[in-house]
């Protein structure tokens, strides 16, 4: 008689059955599609970030060679920046609280 606590795979689901995590590895694949819009999203805002930080810092070096005169753009656009940026901060401070909670969790 087979003994059918031999051999067990909490990984495992039953033959078939679509969404079974059978022959998964704990890293992701290219096509986990929720993981990989959640990198994707994540990398373009991280460069909408950095464009408009420099789309700041250009905007600062016009104003001082007098290649701008207009100051509201200038500090329309440092605010611009410096919102998204403490925002980005916000989301990476969540992400590694989140992070912090699982790796904590009893198994």
């Amino acid at each position: 008689m087979i003994n059918p606590m031999t051999n067990i795979n909490p990984l495992a689901g039953p033959a078939g059955v679509p969404g079974s995590l059978a022959g998964k590895t704990g890293a992701p694949e290219a096509g986990d599609s929720q993981f990989s819009k959640a990198v994707g999203a994540v990398g373009k805002y991280l460069s909408h970030v950095d464009s408009l930080q420099t789309g700041s810092d250009v905007s600062i070096k016009e104003l001082l060679a007098g290649k701008n005169e207009d100051i509201n753009t200038v500090v329309a656009a440092v605010a611009k920046a410096d919102m998204s940026f403490k925002l980005l901060v916000g989301v990476r401070n969540k992400l590694i609280e989140a992070y912090q909670k699982t790796m904590n969790m009893p198994i």
